[in-house]
């Protein structure tokens, strides 16, 4: 009985101990920040931000706009008590079976022929035009995820490129003494080493400084606080090969999916049916209405009403169809404009984008390589003192140049690229 107690609170404790494990391992993974990549940040901001949740709601509003734009008024009920002295043989009462007579009327609003159909297809398409606009929100909200994305990917590389530097040029330090007490050099090579790694950690300061900014920018699409962390970025997505981004195939992918160029197109259309129903204002609308007639207990009369108004005011219905006519106009003009910004946007991002490419592979193919042998060979000539400490700067800032440039360039290609699916409204 005692081994068996023992082997119990044996197995409780390992139960005990796996369960706290894996407690802790789930915490870990939900306190985990994002930022590794660019997927898990879109995918936060799409669950969080506020500002596309916001266009949603004002979407499914527009949709609820539909019904109610084509349907009937409201019926309308009316009661009369008439002669309720009975030609002054009672007092006066609001029975209605003891007055002289009383009026139901029941009544019914119809707009001319076509109107209604006409209000519902113009709230379809301002619905449309909305969800064209919620799209649009949420391109932009991506467009600067990714684009930020890509400057916190540049100002991280650029701090561990930076301190990598550093510390070669603290090693450089240490040869320079070196050659100072042996009377190789002089003492300006030692404080041309410390002036440089000064400069080089108040780089540092403010490119901490920087990456606050851009963390800070980024929680805030992600609905997080200001100070929350974020991970480090990982790596950069593969830009498009040449192919994909042949202009004449995205121009086309441009106007059937940009979500701008959708909800103005919806909004012209909504705009010629606007100067339809304008011209439908010159016919009448009509009210129907039946009216039975109670005498004490009974109904003895029914009456039919038809009630037209008159359009008599053509001043005004003229004014308003110039105005649906003004307005038409505007949306297409406004239509034209997007399409013209918007292909020429494309254009100038395609271009942006193969320019970033052939520089990031002519400074990873030549100046880089080309920079490296001259830092080694400055290097080597410093040591035996063919060559003076200038030149051994001077190739420790071009290699360091070069490598900047290399990851800035990689950075621009991102953010171009970003460009480009915000304009298409979708991935490449």
């Amino acid at each position: 009985m005692q081994r068996f107690r023992r082997s119990r609170v044996c197995c409780l404790a390992i139960l005990e101990i796996y369960l706290s494990s894996c407690w802790c391992l789930f915490a870990q993974a939900q306190e985990r920040p994002p930022g590794r990549d660019v997927e898990s940040l879109l995918s936060l901001a799409l669950a969080r931000n506020p500002e596309y949740a916001s266009m949603r709601h004002e979407a499914k509003a527009a949709m609820e706009r539909i019904v109610p734009a084509g349907a009937l008024p409201d019926p309308k009920f009316q009661m009369e008590l008439r002669d309720l002295t009975r030609m002054g043989t009672q007092d006066p009462t609001l029975d209605p079976r003891q007055v002289g007579n009383t009026r139901y009327q029941f009544t019914q609003d119809i707009p001319w022929f076509g109107k209604r159909d006409l209000k519902r297809e113009v709230a379809e398409l301002e619905a449309q035009s909305a969800r064209g606009r919620v799209l649009g929100v949420w391109n932009d909200i991506a467009a600067k995820i990714k684009t930020t994305y890509a400057q916190l990917y540049y100002l991280d590389r650029n701090e561990h490129l930076t301190k990598e530097i550093l510390d070669l040029i603290a090693r450089l330090e240490e040869i320079a003494q070196t050659r100072y007490a042996d009377g190789l050099s002089s003492q300006q090579d030692v404080l041309r080493a410390q002036v440089e790694q000064t400069s080089m950690r108040n780089e540092l300061i403010d490119l901490e400084t920087e990456r606050h900014h851009l963390n800070t920018r980024m929680n805030a699409l992600l609905a997080r606080p200001s100070t929350a962390p974020l991970a480090e970025p990982e790596k950069l997505r593969a830009l498009p090969s040449p192919a994909t981004l042949e202009y004449e195939a995205l121009e086309e992918r441009v106007r059937t999916h940009n979500p701008q160029l959708a909800s103005e197109e919806n909004l012209t259309k909504a705009a010629e049916k606007r100067q339809s129903l304008a011209y439908k204002n010159r016919y009448p609308d009509f009210t129907f209405g039946v009216s039975p007639i109670q005498y004490q207990n009974s109904f003895k009369e029914w009456e039919l009403m038809v009630q037209v108004n008159i359009p008599l005011q053509q001043s005004s219905r003229r004014a308003q169809e110039r105005e649906a006519e003004a307005m038409l106009s505007a949306a297409r003009s406004r239509w034209e404009a997007a399409t013209n910004q918007v292909l020429s946007d494309l254009s100038e991002n395609i271009s942006a984008i193969e320019a970033a490419r052939k520089t990031d592979a002519l400074l990873t193919n030549r100046w880089l390589p080309q920079a490296e042998l001259t830092l080694q060979a400055a290097l080597a000539g410093y040591e035996t003192g063919k060559v003076d400490f200038a030149t051994v700067l001077d190739a420790e800032r071009q290699i360091r140049q070069t490598k900047q440039n290399k990851i800035k360039v990689q950075a621009e290609g991102q953010s171009r690229l970003a460009e480009v699916e915000r304009i298409l409204g979708e991935d490449l």
